[in-house]
């Protein structure tokens, strides 16, 4: 059955050219899954029938797992099946009639546009670490990156002669996107003083450099990003997303259309954008409680 699992996985990142974290997080769902089959004592996925596969997702929830995850889990699977009748190895899908759960409507976590600052001020650009650290959180919250999306930027990414860069996101799929007058600032410092050094004798097409002259990590982000956020007295949990959400947020806020923050954050689906809507008008309710003499 780790064969098939393989050849599925193959498949998703050749064919469907999903990206490396989804393909991981597919692994570590499949790896779960197959590991149920053993206990089972059912080596082989294709002799699994509907019932099954309920005890699968009641084991789940067992585990005290979020409905986002579960439901994450649930969607591995189907895929998988599909992929086992397509190829001829099923007959038919006994994951068909397999429900997913309800999942409640995600408010994200942003910061203020006061956080924002003050977190970017923390960044104390001394040294070539903090001047690429602050080039990092400029660009993310200038242009809505996502954390996968920022350490894969490469120099000929930017362009600094239109104020633009080019960004690969999910799927593979392409956009440009406006970075502004602050942020390209404090990322052409970033080229100037900062990058040769860190490439210490080497040479990277990528943009921002970690030890070594190595591609910097997600990792790498987001500890620094908590460690800036402890620095600045920002309790809120945050995460490199936080910085993506917020540039969303900040953008509607000020009257920015729906259509065009989705262009900017590359959602293929403006159902996916409009939850920032929904964030602010819990922001404006939230503002109305609070300053309204009758509430």
């Amino acid at each position: 059955m780790e064969s098939l699992a393989e050849e599925f996985l193959d498949y998703l990142t050749l064919e469907r050219s999903l990206s490396p974290n989804t393909i991981s997080a597919y692994r570590k769902d499949l790896s779960k899954f197959l590991g149920f089959l053993r206990e089972k004592r059912k080596p082989d996925a294709r002799a699994m029938v509907h019932e099954d596969l309920v005890e699968f997702i009641y084991m789940l929830k067992e585990q005290s797992l979020k409905a986002s995850s579960v439901a994450r889990n649930i969607v591995a699977i189907k895929v998988f099946y599909r992929y086992l009748v397509s190829q001829k190895h099923l007959n038919q899908d006994p994951t068909e009639l397999l429900d997913s759960p309800r999942l409640g409507r995600y408010l994200p976590g942003v910061l203020s546009v006061e956080e924002v600052d003050r977190l970017l001020r923390t960044i104390n650009a001394n040294g070539q670490a903090k001047v690429r650290d602050l080039a990092c959180f400029e660009l993310m919250y200038a242009c809505g990156l996502r954390v996968s999306e920022l350490v894969n930027l490469r120099l000929v990414d930017i362009d600094f002669q239109l104020g633009v860069i080019r960004c690969m996101g999910k799927g593979g799929k392409e956009r440009i996107i406006p970075m502004g007058r602050t942020a390209g600032e404090v990322l052409e410092r970033y080229l100037r003083e900062a990058r040769p050094g860190l490439l210490k004798g080497r040479e990277s097409v990528y943009l921002f450099l970690g030890r070594g002259g190595t591609r910097l990590s997600r990792q790498m982000i987001w500890k620094l990003i908590r460690a800036y956020c402890r620095e600045a007295g920002i309790t809120k949990s945050v995460s490199p997303h936080t910085l993506r959400h917020s540039f969303a947020t900040h953008l509607l806020e000020r009257g920015a259309d729906l259509r065009i923050v989705q262009e900017l954050l590359g959602h293929s689906n403006i159902s996916t954008t409009q939850i920032y809507t929904h964030l602010d008008q819990d922001r404006l309710k939230s503002v109305h409680r609070k300053f309204h003499p009758r509430p």
